[in-house]
């Protein structure tokens, strides 16, 4: 005992072990330090991703706006030609009648580029919703061109202004006079959120992209809860264990990790080449984006059914239920929340899929808001992709915009998905 004590002292207190065990906890400091520093660098790149995307996608909400004091001109527009009525003429009346120093035509082309066109369409809306305006003057609040927008919110260097520039030494007199008479306001955007896409900046919305992301995650949601829940009971309760279920297993994980182009390609040639169907449907995006979920609802539905304790299934079986019933009755209503939180999250990862919608047309410019799934569509990550490659720079703001909506719609669905499995996740 006492040869044992003196070798334990004598290891502890050898220089070399103290140097040795000095050293093995300074790289488990550094380590740790590493790791923290790893941590708070992620933290720092996303925080800065979301604050830039933020930043510019804010001001996307609010569009600027100019009052004008618009006559509705029997000679100009009458109950017989409503459709065909020249209502930009109203618009630079309108304009003129604030500057009626504005004489030359050179001129009066400049001042009237201060309003968009977007306000004819409105003011066209307002006589067929009620004729009885021709004859009045009404003070309507309509939006200004991009530019006069993105200059309103300082997104303009003033320098730029001036011969050659997109803004004139002219307009920006006007549009300051304009200001200073209160007459330009920034307002919320309700275009953004109620109008399809456009070539114009300030008149390009989201609806039509929203409503093709939903029939798409619709169809989706049909084709692949279904098919992903009974391939997942089958595999897991029913399929015996051989080597072709083992290839079948194999190949539902691989497919989970499959570039999602790869599956564009397969509903291109599978969907629109073999079976004729339309290009750039809400139909197609859903059969294709459930291609890329059915993976996912496998392996998350077969994790939950695992997850259900054997003596349910013994306790059932010995009550003389047959096997489905069983299945049926008993395993799949505990393990469905599981399931559903699977579903969810591969929903998720669909909405923000841009690659296999591209292969299937649904990049294509579309004004129109889709009225059904067989309509032609866009979807909103591709609208992001479509405004991200567009050269006028108010649509900047407006794919930050976009992306803040999507973020906002993933972020949703996963806490969505993270509250399902802890109120309805059963532990054994």
């Amino acid at each position: 005992m006492n040869n044992q004590q003196q070798s334990s002292s004598y290891v502890w207190g050898n220089p070399d072990f103290k140097r040795r065990l000095a050293k093995r906890h300074a790289a488990e400091k550094r380590f740790k330090l590493y790791g923290i520093a790893a941590i708070l660098l992620g933290i720092f790149l996303v925080v800065s991703l979301f604050v830039s995307i933020a930043l510019n996608g804010v001001s996307a909400f609010w569009q600027t706006q100019i009052q004008l004091e618009i006559f509705f001109d029997p000679k100009v527009v009458t109950t017989e030609n409503i459709t065909t009525a020249n209502y930009g003429k109203l618009v630079s009346q309108a304009l003129y009648a604030h500057f009626p120093e504005v004489t030359k035509r050179k001129e009066k082309r400049q001042l009237k580029k201060i309003a968009s066109i977007g306000g004819e369409v409105h003011l066209q809306r307002m006589i067929q919703g009620n004729p009885s305006l021709i004859g009045t003057t009404q003070s309507i609040w309509l939006p200004v061109d991009d530019e006069f927008d993105m200059l309103n919110k300082n997104r303009i260097d003033l320098s730029q202004t001036g011969t050659g520039a997109r803004i004139s030494e002219s307009q920006l007199k006007w549009f300051n006079a304009l200001k200073q008479q209160e007459l330009i306001e920034s307002r919320f955007n309700k275009i953004f959120f109620t109008s399809g896409d456009s070539r114009e900046p300030e008149l390009a919305g989201l609806r039509g992209a929203l409503t093709g992301s939903f029939y798409t995650i619709l169809v989706c949601l049909l084709i692949s809860l279904p098919v992903g829940a009974a391939a997942a009971c089958y595999l897991e309760e029913f399929a015996p264990r051989n080597r072709f279920t083992d290839f079948i297993e194999i190949n539902i994980n691989n497919l989970a990790a499959v570039p999602s182009i790869v599956f564009g390609l397969l509903g291109l040639a599978v969907f629109i080449n073999f079976f004729g169907l339309p290009r750039s449907v809400p139909l197609v995006g859903g059969f294709v984006l459930s291609l890329m979920t059915i993976p996912t609802i496998i392996i998350a539905g077969r994790a939950s059914l695992r997850a259900v304790p054997a003596s349910i299934r013994e306790g059932a079986l010995a009550m003389g239920a047959s096997k489905t019933q069983t299945v049926i009755r008993e395993v799949v209503p505990l393990a469905m929340p599981g399931m559903l939180t699977g579903t969810i999250i591969g929903l998720a990862q669909a909405l923000g899929e841009t690659a296999p919608l591209l292969l299937i047309g649904m990049v294509a410019f579309i004004v129109d808001i889709p009225s059904g799934p067989l309509d032609p569509a866009t979807a909103l990550p591709v609208q992001i992709f479509l405004w991200a490659d567009s050269p006028e720079r108010a649509f900047l703001e407006k794919t930050s915009g976009a992306i803040l909506i999507l973020l906002l719609f993933l972020i949703t669905m996963n806490i969505a998905a993270v509250r399902l499995r802890r109120r309805f996740e059963r532990r054994w």
